[in-house]
């Protein structure tokens, strides 16, 4: 798809933010009723076919990230862990063979406990990867009844208890305000989550999205918006006495565990994504451009080989980076320092004057000038701090 270039800044960008890559695999054994990302249940995986597109997406990209190196790799789905670790062994060798690959990357791998046993794990490990994110969403199995996981209860503590073996860093990720769960019931899945020592932590509120069954046509009974409240605060004071910082509006960490690809993300820095419907964001000197490749999987396969696989391509104006930015760097509960704006975005922080002015005369930004940092009040209520930048 032809890109129209648009110049967006008086001075340009000096310097190009750090680079991901990100690597969809879209297939899944079962689509969850909650679920609105790009994944697809097969049977069967075209596994070496797509890898060899994954590659060649990847090869017919390197004119826009030439000379950059790559920080962080994250696998993401779909369910990553559906594929062999031979193939995820073939795709990181070609990664390393196509793009400088820094030493010691943080390499991540999204699993679903009904996808893994030790000796996948320990595939994975061998192949590159360093960190694994485990689709736990609750240790109650009647919630994941209610969710619609393919697994129960015994294999979320077996999988757990894998990562915690294999991996040195490794993220648990859990949801709360489950249809029909209590305030107990969801402290008590972050002390099964914490039993397995698990160096993060992402604990997400279930928001029903539209395009899914649950937003559409079985709406489960969901806690009411003060007892999701209640259980929100209860996790991150729990989390808190076991030493894990909140740093990010669903993460947790311990010291030096924070997710390195995700804050890349969060302080708006650059991304190639490839794969089935996978988004890049990337800097050049005088413009940031957003891609969307060809969102279904055999689509994607055919438009690979016809060279035709990026399906939406647009440069960021001058009005969409004030929001852009912010949407990323607010969910940090430290913020950023105030000089990241004009560093990623090419704009002076001047142009944004008035909506700080407002954010902090509503109690919802620090007012520390040196700094982008939303007061607990602005991470409350996120939604209307960064609102205020849409018209910035």
């Amino acid at each position: 798809m032809a890109e129209t270039v648009i110049r967006l800044f008086n001075g340009g960008l000096t310097t190009q933010p750090p680079l991901s890559l990100y690597i969809h695999l879209p297939w899944c054994v079962k689509k969850c009723p909650y679920c609105d990302f790009n994944s697809h249940a097969a049977q069967t995986l075209p596994e070496a076919a797509y890898i060899d597109a994954l590659l060649l997406d990847l090869e017919r990209a390197l004119p826009d990230i030439w000379g950059r190196k790559i920080h962080t790799v994250f696998f993401g789905g779909g369910t990553p862990s559906l594929f062999s670790a031979d193939g995820i062994d073939r795709i990181l060798t070609g990664v390393r063979a196509l793009t400088q690959l820094m030493p010691g990357a943080e390499t991540t791998l999204e699993a679903n406990p009904g996808t893994v046993e030790a000796d996948k794990f320990a595939g994975f490990r061998e192949a590159g990867v360093t960190r694994v994110s485990l689709g736990i969403q609750s240790f109650n199995p009647r919630h994941l009844q209610a969710l619609g996981r393919i697994h129960d209860d015994s294999e979320a503590r077996r999988a757990a208890e894998l990562a915690a073996t294999h991996f040195d860093t490794f993220n648990l990720d859990l949801m709360f305000a489950l249809p029909g769960q209590t305030l107990a019931e969801a402290l008590a899945d972050i002390d099964t989550a914490l039993s397995f020592e698990p160096p993060h932590l992402s604990a997400y509120h279930l928001t029903l999205e539209p395009n899914t069954p649950f937003g559409h046509a079985a709406p489960p009974n969901l806690p009411d918006d003060d007892l999701a409240a209640d259980m929100q605060m209860a996790i991150e004071s729990r989390l808190n006495e076991a030493g894990m910082q909140h740093y990010e509006t669903s993460a947790y960490a311990r010291p030096h565990h924070a997710s390195r690809h995700n804050l890349n993300y969060w302080q708006f820095g650059d991304y190639l994504g490839i794969g089935a419907g996978a988004h890049s964001k990337l800097s050049f000197h005088d413009r940031i451009i957003r891609q969307m490749r060809t969102k279904y999987p055999q689509q994607y396969l055919n438009a690979i080989k016809a060279g035709t696989h990026i399906a939406d391509a647009r440069t960021l104006t001058r009005d969409d980076l004030p929001f852009e930015f912010m949407m990323n760097a607010l969910r940090l509960n430290e913020g950023v320092p105030a000089a990241l704006f004009e560093a990623r975005t090419g704009l002076p922080l001047i142009v944004c004057a008035a909506a700080l002015e407002h954010a902090r005369g509503r109690g919802l930004l620090e007012t520390d000038a040196s700094r982008l940092k939303p007061t607990l009040q602005g991470q409350r209520f996120l939604n209307d701090l960064l609102a205020l930048f849409l018209a910035a």
